[in-house]
């Protein structure tokens, strides 16, 4: 069923600022449970769909953007401010999950949510098999966060690769490792991982005409560090992506764009952000 983007709604649900359903809670859990590493998400919502975002010591943050078309009907009211809250991230997971069937392939749970504006809860309807349960969830004040200014002009390198192979380097990575090295090198031109651990060193090469690697652009070697505890943080949005742009500026901050494919065919995108480790010397 095509998405109903709208921004007029019928008398009974004309108090509230968001709503909107879905045929398959899949859609949005396996995308929300991907970026679950810290118990406060802050969302946003705009014409164009939801951005969750969930932060963690100013040192990561990561940006799930959830598109009107995954939706089958999603109304915004017009308003003066923009519609956004924060909420417990793990209750709402469990909510979404009350049926038990989010990690199936049994029989869908159509979702409805609601949100009337700001200090009210979110309204969550959930429907298998004409079973229907009603969840309240608190919202909470929302709270600045980092503003990781990450603009096209800023990018040095740029490299876009398979999620697939990738997935497979990083899970072989030594659970005691403490330091992430990411090298670029533009003459050569190849990948360097280097990773730092209790058990020692381990390098990995990948070089740009590997079957992985879509897209190659270096504009200059740069060397980044990146603690381990932090970076693995994304590794969750790679187990489900089927492609990932890596992009570093001139400051080494990291940016890892993960895209994700739902059974629909839908895309949707997770954008994480990563501070490096400035040596002290």
């Amino acid at each position: 069923m095509p998405v109903q983007v709208s921004t007029t709604v019928d008398a009974e649900e004309s108090q509230y600022q968001l709503v909107f359903r879905m045929d398959n809670v899949k859609n949005i859990y396996h995308l929300l449970k991907a970026i679950n590493f810290h118990p406060r998400a802050t969302c946003f919502a705009t014409d164009s769909g939801l951005k969750v975002s969930v932060e963690s010591a100013k040192c990561c943050q990561a940006n799930a953007f959830i598109q009107t078309e995954i939706f089958q009907e999603y109304t915004l009211q017009p308003t003066d401010e923009s519609v956004s809250f924060s909420l417990d991230l793990n209750v709402l997971l469990e909510c979404l999950d009350i049926f038990g069937d989010a990690n199936s392939n049994s029989s869908p749970t159509a979702l409805m949510l609601r949100y009337q504006g700001y200090g009210h809860p979110i309204q969550l309807l959930l429907e298998e098999e004409d079973v229907v349960t009603d969840c309240s969830i608190r919202t909470l004040e929302v709270e600045e966060l980092a503003n990781f200014d990450f603009t096209s002009d800023d990018v040095i390198n740029k490299i876009i690769l398979k999620s697939e192979p990738l997935k497979e380097i990083f899970n072989a990575i030594e659970p005691s490792t403490d330091i992430v090295e990411l090298n670029l090198y533009s003459n050569e031109p190849i990948v360097k991982l280097r990773t730092v651990g209790y058990m020692g060193e381990v390098e990995i090469d990948i070089s740009k005409d590997s079957d992985m690697i879509e897209l190659f652009q270096c504009e200059s070697d740069s060397t980044s560090k990146y603690k381990y505890c932090h970076f693995k943080q994304a590794l969750k949005a790679l187990a489900i992506s089927q492609k990932v742009s890596i992009r570093t500026d001139d400051g080494g901050l990291l940016c890892m764009q993960f895209m994700i494919k739902n059974d629909y065919g839908h895309i949707c995108f997770i954008e994480f952000h990563c501070l490096p480790v400035v040596d002290d010397d």
